[in-house]
């Protein structure tokens, strides 16, 4: 008796029929597109965000956006995770991108939008190194989860939608940009808002000119840490004012 002919994936097919896809097959590419799991994991990634546990936050959004490309077997470098030519030169250029970009938005950018000098939402940080540590901690996380998320997911799924021309490319940096800045609502008002956009389209055109998210992971903590420095030295108002007593 004839055996129909086994597929790689286990499914079988007879008289040329074309196989049934596997349980994993759906799944994956339901995750790929814009159905029901499609957009559920869409708004269970970018709801997720940091979390903390006690004072440790924890990058759920970017474990889950991993978690993500590995079900959908989404190939690593459509989310921007591309070998660099240079580890060591992507970090230098990141760490200043990052140090030069917060100072010149602190000392220069903010005031001009009429910004307060001081970050209320993180002043208790001034001289505070019972903290320091954790908040160490929060900031490399979020160089590493927001630019998995922000620039490495969200380019991605939105890619998928709107294409990849110049239209399309500036329209997806302007609206991840704007969604990163109104994620910087909740606990810096305004002016997190608009200090979230500007770095968010800095940054998003960089990952679109060249697709690479290591040196805007480098970029991104090196921008919060300096951010961190300027608060615990509690030189907020002097950098501030630099230019414009």
């Amino acid at each position: 008796m004839h055996r129909p002919a086994s597929s790689e994936n286990g499914s079988t097919s007879s008289g040329g029929a074309r196989a049934e896809p596997v349980y994993g097959d759906r799944f994956a590419a339901a995750l790929r597109g814009f159905g029901p799991a499609g957009i559920a994991a869409v708004l269970l990634i970018v709801l997720s965000g940091n979390v903390f546990v006690g004072t440790v936050v924890v990058p759920l959004g970017a474990v889950l956006v991993l978690l993500w490309a590995r079900w959908s077997r989404t190939a690593w470098h459509e989310i921007g995770y591309v070998r660099p030519k240079s580890w060591i030169g992507g970090l230098v250029i990141g760490i200043v991108l990052g140090v030069v970009l917060k100072l010149m938005m602190k000392a220069v950018v903010m005031p001009l939008l009429g910004a307060d000098p001081i970050n209320h939402a993180y002043h208790h940080l001034v001289g505070n190194w019972a903290m320091l540590p954790a908040a160490v901690w929060a900031m490399i996380v979020a160089g590493f989860a927001e630019e998995t998320v922000f620039r490495g997911y969200l380019f991605e799924r939105l890619g998928k939608l709107l294409g990849s021309n110049l239209v399309a490319r500036i329209a997806i940096v302007v609206i991840t940009s704007a969604w990163f800045g109104l994620s910087h609502y909740a606990d810096q008002g305004l002016s997190g808002v608009e200090q979230g956009f500007i770095v968010g389209l800095t940054f998003g055109t960089v990952f679109a000119a060249t697709g690479r998210i290591w040196m805007l992971m480098c970029a991104h903590t090196a921008f919060d840490l300096t951010a961190l420095a300027i608060i615990f030295l509690d030189l907020e108002t002097e950098v501030a004012r630099f230019f414009f007593e």
